[in-house]
């Protein structure tokens, strides 16, 4: 990474979710040190189109439209990053961002996904019980979906299964009670349990060999801060006993950028409202910072 330029594109989505507060998270990192990185540079901020708390008929999700079109404008600005040989930080936003930061490798060929999240994300419309992004966003991805959303550009899937690493989820018991359509069998899935039964990071480095050993021309970090334990991260919106410590997130994040096919990696689901003292705003920046000068 040290030799790498990184770019941060903001994009304060809230469009998969509501606006909580997660769409304050880039200015939050920001004012909390992130722009401090060594080298880094502030490329772009993407507005996202105006809110509808209302649900789609047609697809059964909130703001479909709305976030085909965010998802565009986030590839054009990643996409104008990776052009520039740069390494971008997209800052979220909710997870639905991810759909943009796919479209944008998409467009350059086959891509790979280190997915760490507290949740699976899985879910088909008619289980989602609000009918939010946030909760489909990889099932969206790996083209299980309205089309609306899956076929961006007439380039389904944004994301091969076989091309997923699925990383310290912890909601297999609730997903399953919804009706989550299952995670397919070519995904590979490891959950918070099988995480530490082998430590965090042997268990990056063996979904590395996974993501490496494909035939992708490199691959994405997606961050869901609710993959950390909620005991030392409760700024999130949908809270979930149990995830990764500091230590660990570190070291997965640590192995999977400094190994030289991460391509860029976003942030999502902070809430700075659930955060009134800044104080984990600047953990979360310090954690940032540290992997990514390493």
């Amino acid at each position: 990474m040290a030799a790498v330029e990184v770019a941060i594109v903001e994009a304060p989505s809230p469009l998969g979710l509501w606006p909580s507060g997660v769409q304050e998270l880039p200015q939050a990192l920001m004012d909390a040190g992130l722009r401090r990185i060594a080298g880094s540079l502030r490329a772009e901020r993407v507005r996202a189109p105006v809110y509808d708390p209302r649900r789609d008929a047609a697809t059964g999700v909130l703001n479909p439209d709305g976030i085909a079109r965010y998802s565009v404008l986030l590839a054009d600005a990643v996409g104008g990053v990776l052009d520039r040989g740069r390494f971008p930080l997209v800052l979220g936003g909710d997870c639905s961002i991810l759909l943009g930061n796919l479209l944008a490798l998409r467009r350059q060929g086959r891509y790979g996904l280190l997915f760490l999240d507290g949740h699976t994300d899985f879910y088909q419309p008619e289980a989602e019980p609000s009918g939010e992004v946030a909760s489909m966003e990889l099932a969206i991805a790996t083209g299980r979906g309205p089309r609306l959303l899956t076929d961006l550009e007439g380039r389904v899937p944004l994301v091969r299964d076989e091309d997923v690493v699925v990383f310290g989820y912890r909601d297999a018991a609730e997903s399953a009670a919804d009706g989550m359509q299952p995670l397919p069998a070519e995904l590979y899935a490891l959950d918070l349990d099988d995480v530490r039964a082998a430590s965090a990071a042997d268990a990056a480095r063996g979904a590395l060999r996974r993501l490496t050993g494909a035939e992708v021309d490199g691959f994405w970090v997606h961050l869901d801060v609710d993959v950390l334990d909620d005991s030392i991260m409760p700024a999130v919106d949908y809270r979930q006993p149990g995830g990764l410590t500091w230590s660990e997130l570190e070291d997965v994040l640590t192995a999977a950028l400094s190994d030289g096919h991460a391509v860029g990696l976003d942030v999502t689901i902070f809430n700075p409202r659930l955060d009134p003292t800044g104080a984990l705003a600047a953990r979360l920046a310090e954690c940032l910072r540290r992997v990514l000068a390493e």
